[in-house]
């Protein structure tokens, strides 16, 4: 098979066969995979060019491609630009940030963080250094791609963050699970002298100072996408039979809770939440929950949400 290529692209052996294994390794890679990979396989200059030209391979940078076609799919830019940069490569910051789901999806340049060395630049992709290796528990896998564990992302991330992004940004990911305070506490410790690192310590402690300042903003930022979105004023933190709801359309039977870690983090928490879900419904409401990251990232799309929801309440009393 490595001397197929040299017979040229229309004598290629075993095409088929190589474009299979070609598609199995990007299938891997959210779609693309690289020069080195595609000459590992068998294939010379020749046969890529022909494929280039013959739109089966798409150039995204430097001996980098997209397998098959031109529809990219969510993960294809982060696996581009972590393999346009070389072994050891990580996604990081804001890209990171938003593959664990901590954070909204980024726009490009895609962040990545490179060990050493001073790789060739790529449109598209915006490359943080650093002088050593990153030690293990920094480092994860996640869908395939390698990148920087939570941890270690909001640590980079509070060089850039404002306070309060950074704040919402470290309750996200403790609601998820992905860090625990004993974990951020480590990051800080290992690099004390990082910028950033107080704003980092400053969020940590106000995620650990109590409900109050989690709730009552959340609810703001809620109360403000419902004046813009120009839709009729729920009632706030309002009883309905035993339960005490965070918003409530009572016409509509439309009750929203917006999550906050304070108050729905914990598996207790969560079972505590879903009793009193389903006793609401029992009732005859629907019971909506929507994160501090939907409200801040996903405004159109709650707004488009609550609209839906408040448009089928003639439905719902029409059933009941």
């Amino acid at each position: 098979m490595a001397n197929a290529a040299a017979r040229g692209p229309g004598v290629e052996m075993g095409a088929e066969h190589v474009d299979a294994l070609i598609a199995r390794v990007a299938g891997r890679q959210g779609g693309v995979v690289t020069y080195r990979q595609l000459v590992a396989l068998g294939l010379g200059r020749g046969a890529i060019e022909h494929r280039l030209a013959s739109g089966r391979l798409h150039r995204l940078h430097r001996s980098v491609y997209l397998v098959g076609h031109e529809a990219r799919g969510p993960l294809t830019e982060d696996f581009a630009a972590v393999l346009a940069c070389g072994t050891g490569t990580l996604l990081s910051f804001h890209h990171a940030a938003a593959r664990w789901g901590f954070r909204p999806a980024a726009p490009a340049p895609v962040d990545v963080t490179v060990i050493g060395g001073d790789p060739r630049r790529h449109a598209g992709i915006r490359i943080h250094h650093v002088s050593l290796a990153l030690p293990p528990v920094d480092v994860r896998t996640r869908d395939g791609l390698p990148l920087t564990a939570p941890a270690r992302t909001l640590l980079d991330l509070a060089e850039v963050l404002t306070a309060r992004e950074l704040r919402w940004a470290v309750e996200e990911a403790r609601v998820q699970r992905l860090v625990a305070p004993g974990d951020l506490r480590s990051v800080v410790e290992r690099h004390p002298r990082r910028r950033g690192v107080a704003r980092l310590r400053a969020a940590l402690a106000a995620a650990a100072g109590g409900p109050s300042l989690t709730r009552s903003e959340a609810e703001r930022r809620f109360a403000e996408l419902v004046a813009a979105a120009r839709l009729p004023a729920p009632a706030l933190n309002v009883r309905v039979g035993r339960h005490e709801v965070d918003a409530l359309w009572r016409e509509q039977r439309l009750i929203v809770e917006v999550d906050g870690y304070a108050f729905h983090a914990g598996r207790e928490a969560f079972e505590r939440d879903r009793r009193r879900d389903a006793e609401l419904q029992a009732s005859g409401f629907v019971v909506t929950r929507l994160t501090w990251r939907q409200i801040t990232g996903e405004p159109a799309a709650v707004a488009a949400l609550l609209s839906r929801l408040l448009a089928l309440a003639p439905a719902r009393g029409a059933a009941g």
